[in-house]
């Protein structure tokens, strides 16, 4: 994973030219939304344990053979994997969204993440649904549109509409992850 500033000189000397001024402006705006993605970083780290525990609870409910005997969420132990692998997830977009490049995402998390859950006979449909419902979670928190719950107050100091960009990013991540797994 390179950071926004190794991604332009190591493109600026593939190219054989020095840092060109769109490269500079888009460095710039990484350096101004900076405190952005500290902020949203730290809002998904602090709500992380929500975020997951109300996903897999929306999935199960959306389909509560998963905790009948024979359900992939029944014993415990498979309920406690569903959580562990959900705040995996979340771990990797916060990393992603904070470096504002989803390499990391894509190299430790999503690569192989489909066929091991076929393997392990995860329903690739219920595993869609939890990141969906994270994304939402995600995003209504980033924006301060989650009206069930004060979660953090320190990020968009008051307007949701200065994060949009930083939770449009995040959605996408979440997008990825959704489309890996189709």
């Amino acid at each position: 994973m390179l950071d926004a500033f190794s991604k332009a000189v190591v493109s600026a000397d593939a190219k054989g030219a020095p840092i060109g001024s769109h490269e500079l402006a888009d460095l710039r705006k990484y350096v101004n939304d900076a405190n952005k993605r500290i902020d949203a970083t730290l809002a998904i780290t602090q709500n992380v344990s929500c975020i997951t525990s109300d996903a897999i609870a929306g999935m199960v409910c959306e389909n509560t053979g998963m905790t009948q005997p024979g359900g992939n969420c029944y014993p415990t132990r498979r309920m406690a994997a569903c959580l562990r692998d959900g705040e995996i997830i979340l771990r990797y977009i916060s990393y992603a969204l904070l470096a504002g490049d989803s390499s990391v995402l894509d190299d430790r998390c999503l690569n192989g993440l489909k066929e091991t859950y076929l393997a392990l006979g995860v329903p690739l449909s219920s595993a869609k649904r939890a990141v969906e419902i994270m994304k939402v979670a995600t995003v209504a928190i980033m924006t301060e549109t989650n009206t069930g719950r004060k979660m953090f107050e320190g990020i968009n100091s008051g307007s949701g509409a200065q994060c949009q960009d930083i939770a449009a990013e995040a959605a996408s991540y979440f997008d990825r992850v959704i489309s890996a797994l189709s």
